[in-house]
């Protein structure tokens, strides 16, 4: 029989980490004394310490590693489901690394600029629905890209060209949309892809894509690095708002949500107040 202090040095695990696997029902010993308390491992446990020992080096939750010496046939299967949320989490891991490298080396400022008229093509984005007042920022985002390579598929195939960089819009121009947006099912928005054609090949569009005019305006944006997250979307509302402007205002009813590779540029078109009939 060995002590907890032979065993620990054999197995190269500290007396609190076996303390800790036997309460947790991993590891436990052989003998423990009624009166003292000491445990006691024998030789045939060391086998079963180097496993644990292999598991949780993986990253395995103690609850995993249980079910894996419990389950041995499941163990496999255990282990490459483990690998797979490791590697999700690494992805998101290198995504936030990412983010906070963009942020703290150039902070995002918002900038005032002129946008031209040009002819976009629009699509409604089905879904997803909010639940219980959580909005997911992914799902919509994949919504959005999926709409968004719909319309340019559709419109290379019209002999159209894409002349510029999608966005997105709160699906809001008609009644209908504005009643939908506020229930959880949606639809929320709208994909605009500006678009270079002739009548003909615009014609040939699809049904459930429609073509439009976007006016030429001053708008005020924002870009910020990263996946979507509505932590990230007050920011850009945030740092729009307070933005200082003389004699105008930002226009909420008219927002839209550039799509980069690399993040979301928030913008918000700014109205003159001269031109609302709010002076004088």
């Amino acid at each position: 029989m060995l002590s907890i202090s032979e065993f620990s040095e054999m197995c190269r695990l500290s007396p609190q980490t076996l303390r800790f696997y036997h309460s947790e029902g991993l590891l436990v010993p052989a003998d423990v004394d009624e009166r003292s308390g000491y445990r006691g491992y024998t030789f045939d446990q060391v086998e079963q310490a180097m496993l644990i020992g292999v598991l949780r080096g993986t990253g395995m939750s103690v609850k995993l590693v249980r079910r894996a010496l419990d389950e041995p046939d499941t163990a496999l299967t255990l282990l490459e489901g483990h690998v797979e949320e490791v590697r999700r989490q690494r992805v998101s891991q290198d995504e936030a690394i990412s983010d906070a490298r963009g942020f703290l080396t150039s902070w995002p400022e918002v900038r005032l600029r002129h946008v031209p008229e040009m002819t976009v093509v629009s699509k409604v984005v089905p879904g997803p629905p909010a639940e219980q007042g959580a909005y997911d920022w992914d799902e919509a985002d994949a919504a959005t890209v999926a709409a968004v390579r719909d319309v340019v598929e559709a419109v290379g195939r019209c002999g159209a060209a894409v002349s510029g960089t999608p966005w997105r819009a709160w699906a809001a121009e008609t009644s209908e949309q504005k009643r939908r947006s506020l229930t959880e099912e949606g639809p929320h928005w709208l994909v605009k892809v500006p678009v270079t054609a002739d009548g003909e090949a615009l014609a040939a569009l699809p049904g459930d894509m429609e073509v439009q005019t976007f006016e030429p305006r001053e708008e005020l944006s924002i870009f910020i690095p990263g996946r979507n997250s509505m932590a990230k979307y007050g920011t850009a509302l945030s740092r729009l708002f307070t933005h200082p402007l003389e004699g105008a205002f930002v226009d909420v009813s008219r927002m839209r949500h550039v799509l980069h590779d690399d993040g979301v540029e928030t913008a918000a078109a700014v109205s003159r107040l001269d031109e609302t009939g709010l002076e004088g």
